[in-house]
């Protein structure tokens, strides 16, 4: 019931703004939960009345960071993400932080009223491939909200010496409208800087770090960095929640697997693959469970074998390693 509320309210917002693009993603979110329910017919009529609508209906008043333009076209990605707690396949200590992040949002009103913020300025950190995205996409899902993804790379390349400026811009979207907002590479901005390396780049990092102050508890704020040790020991203070992701161990690896596979993993044994998927992500393993399905498709099979995904681990691992 509380996701169902997350959606109406969300409803009631983007149509309360004039924008389309929110309203068709939370109707079409809506359907796939009714799909993911078993209630089939009822998701293709929504589905088949979302199309309809966006044939006939002029375009409403969609606001400028949903649809970036310009310059903030090349920096700003904008989804809709349908993935669910569920889906994700993590320790359960972390998949109790994220549950918790989750509540505090849907009772933020509760918590606002009493003088109290809830978290939603989150770093995630860890290796490449383990989460830290999707996280931010189930945040997203979970909660009815947009996602936005922020490059920081191409924003200090393109941009510097107005990059400040850029980040104002996209903090000023924070206050205006409720989403999850994805700082992406945040140790190209983090980094621990000494020596020569002043100047610009410290000048843009104490910028961000005075917008993430003062951002706006109604939406959430998300820096994610592969690399934690480069990164300055006094950032970590300035965010709510941080969240640390590792390399999946054997158990998760196989629950990655069968979950990529779905009936095409029917009967097949994941025991004592752990010498096959150690030191792979989530990332590379479900890339080798999509190498191993496609490949027995086109064998005319209907479930894939050992051997199918043994081979398709190993040119994961040498496609890593590579």
């Amino acid at each position: 019931m509380a996701a169902l509320g997350e959606h109406i309210t969300a409803l009631v917002r983007s149509h309360a703004a004039g924008d389309d693009a929110a309203f068709y993603s939370v109707v079409l979110q809506v359907a796939a939960r009714e799909a993911r329910s078993g209630h089939h017919a009822v998701a293709d009529d929504i589905k088949k009345t979302v199309d309809n609508s966006r044939k006939t209906t002029p375009r409403g008043n969609v606001t400028k960071l949903a649809q970036p333009r310009g310059d903030l076209a090349e920096l700003v990605e904008t989804s809709h993400p349908s993935v669910t707690l569920r889906d994700f396949v993590a320790p359960s200590g972390l998949t109790g932080q994220i549950k918790h992040i989750i509540a505090e949002q849907r009772q933020r009103r509760t918590l606002l009223d009493h003088g109290f913020a809830p978290a939603h300025r989150l770093l995630l950190e860890g290796p490449p491939g383990t989460g830290k995205t999707m996280t931010a996409s189930v945040l997203a899902s979970e909660l009815s909200l947009p996602m936005f993804t922020i490059r920081l790379d191409s924003l200090l390349s393109k941009y510097m010496g107005e990059t400040a400026g850029k980040l104002r811009t996209v903090f000023e979207a924070v206050a205006q409208r409720r989403g999850v907002y994805l700082f992406d590479e945040f140790d190209a901005l983090g980094g621990d800087r000494s020596g020569n390396d002043v100047g610009e780049a410290r000048r843009i990092l104490n910028s961000f770090l005075v917008f993430l102050e003062e951002a706006s508890a109604e939406s959430i704020v998300i820096a994610a960095t592969n690399h934690r040790s480069i990164l300055d020991r006094a950032l970590f203070r300035r965010f709510d929640a941080v969240l640390t992701y590792q390399l999946p161990d054997a158990r998760q690896a196989g629950a990655v697997i069968r979950a990529r596979l779905g009936s095409l993993g029917t009967g097949l044994s994941l025991a004592k693959l752990g010498d096959h998927t150690h030191g792979l992500s989530h990332a590379d393993l479900v890339k080798a469970a999509e190498s191993a399905a496609k490949g027995a498709l086109m064998r005319g099979q209907t479930v894939v074998s050992r051997d199918d995904l043994v081979a398709a681990l190993a040119a994961r691992r040498q496609a890593s390693i590579g």
